[in-house]
């Protein structure tokens, strides 16, 4: 079964085919392009690309899955319109999957996925065994720490942990890979399951807001 992988939770601006295998995921193709200011520019010519290097015509996809995020308002938003676009173009369901879920998959041990929420704060999640036991929250940088600590982390992965100093080696993949992402809902794609409605994990307000309004705290 293939299915076309997005992710623009982080500047990482992912596009991918993934071929779902009884034994596992294999990467066919795959673009990914880090640059902040251009998710919406790269993302769609990002799945032409990877289509056209796949040989995947989209009539042959199963399925779209994409990165949920959290992330910064903007760019997550340009992955999960676009991939409900394709989605619902080509009519094939699609499949989230929490951006930090992909950092921590497959980590043995207790491991801090954190990745730049930029004003100084990180959007995090805890992981064990690649199990998420905490998470995804946006905090401080110290305060995501001793979160860590008070779990028991071996490690951090994400670009958040490069960025902060976080008192843990960073190990691990810098940004969501598109082989965690597919593996993460492959069992979803096997089975058929009913298409998914693509909620961005915001955790926040975005930056911008009309004159007079005052921001909430918000989940999504």
């Amino acid at each position: 079964m293939l299915v076309v992988v997005v992710d623009s939770a982080t500047p990482a601006v992912t596009a991918a085919v993934a071929a779902l295998r009884p034994d596992g995921v294999e990467i066919v193709a795959q673009q990914v392009s880090v640059d902040a200011r251009a998710h919406g520019e790269l993302l769609a010519p990002g799945i032409q690309s990877v289509l056209a290097a796949a040989g995947v015509k989209p009539g042959e996809l199963a399925a779209i899955v994409a990165g949920l995020g959290p992330g910064p308002f903007t760019g997550l938003r340009v992955g999960l319109v676009t991939a409900a676009a394709f989605g619902q173009s080509l009519d094939i369901p699609t499949y989230g999957v929490c951006s930090l879920d992909a950092l921590g998959w497959g980590q043995p041990g207790t491991v801090l996925a954190a990745t730049d929420a930029r004003r100084k704060e990180l959007y995090w999640a805890l992981y064990a065994d690649g199990e998420r036991i905490a998470g995804p929250s946006v905090d401080r940088p110290d305060e995501v720490a001793a979160r860590a600590t008070a779990a028991g982390a071996q490690r951090a992965a994400g670009e958040g942990a490069e960025k902060y100093p976080l008192g843990l080696p960073a190990a691990g993949p810098r940004y969501p890979e598109p082989a965690a992402l597919a593996a993460l809902a492959a069992e979803r794609v096997r089975g058929r399951a009913p298409s998914e409605p693509l909620t961005p994990l915001y955790l926040r307000r975005p930056d911008a807001t009309l004159p007079g309004q005052q921001r909430k705290s918000v989940l999504q």
